[in-house]
């Protein structure tokens, strides 16, 4: 089974984003960078996949020459190749990201199409929802996002499908899609595993294979970027043991709870 997925570098979850003076562009000169979590999930998924079903995993991404190292945590955990289009230093709009995307996918499945192409929800920095949608609809095929739950049919070579679990308000939608097709997967489709001293090791040893694009700028255009005002929550202690609790009957009058 031939499987790629699709993942996006980004600031570090809960690290503190600071804007540049231009209101444009995050202020990266004191940020870690990681994959973004819904993404981590799709590469476990893949693996996964790939080790009941037989066949490999490429991840493929789009970004500065920094992003090979979300690649190469990728193959760390089990994918076999890493893919990585040039961006250079710009900030790509939706648009022309998702073309440049389906045009280096193409160029991948000159033998035969990918049997599943795995992309986050969204991504964690600009949570656009829209990449993964543009490129399924690209390639011409079909694709649900939100997915929490995936089986394949059959030995996953050849003609066959997918059945792609999405949860909702009191159960789950259901969905059988052909393959090939596109699932947009969000955290919580399982527990993504630490790399491995090994894993570390060979990742090193795998080459990074670069393209470029000639994908143009799309319709979609940033304004600027906004930092919203920190809240400063206090605490306060009202007693300790019983002699604390008149003050809370007070709180609790205020509150109109009594």
């Amino acid at each position: 089974m031939r499987i790629l997925c699709c993942v996006k570098r980004v600031p570090a979850p809960g690290a503190r984003i600071n804007v540049t003076e231009d209101g444009l562009a995050v202020d990266a000169a004191h940020l870690g960078f990681t994959t973004s979590p819904h993404e981590e999930c799709a590469v476990e998924g893949a693996v996964e996949l790939a080790e009941r079903h037989g066949g490999d995993v490429t991840v493929l991404t789009l970004g500065s020459g920094d992003a090979g190292e979300q690649l190469r945590y990728a193959i760390s955990v089990g994918a076999t190749h890493g893919v990585l289009v040039d961006a250079g230093q710009d900030d790509w709009d939706p648009q022309r990201t998702a073309a440049a995307l389906a045009e280096a996918i193409s160029e991948l499945e000159t033998e035969a199409p990918f049997d599943l192409i795995l992309f986050g929800n969204e991504s964690a920095d600009s949570g656009g929802f829209q990449v993964g949608i543009r490129v399924a609809r690209a390639l011409g095929r079909p694709m649900v996002q939100g997915i929490k739950g995936i089986e394949v049919s059959g030995d996953g070579t050849g003609e066959g499908s997918v059945t792609a679990r999405r949860e909702i308000d009191g159960g789950f939608e259901v969905y059988e899609l052909p393959r090939p097709c596109v699932l947009g997967v969000k955290e919580g489709l399982n527990l993504p595993r630490y790399p491995t001293m090994k894993g570390r090791l060979a990742s090193k040893k795998v080459e990074i294979l670069e393209r470029s694009s000639s994908a143009a700028a799309g319709g979609q255009q940033r304004v600027r970027l906004h930092r919203p005002e920190e809240t400063v929550s206090e605490t306060v202690i009202l007693g300790h043991g019983p002699e604390a609790a008149p003050a809370v009957v007070d709180v609790l009058s205020e509150l109109g709870v009594l």
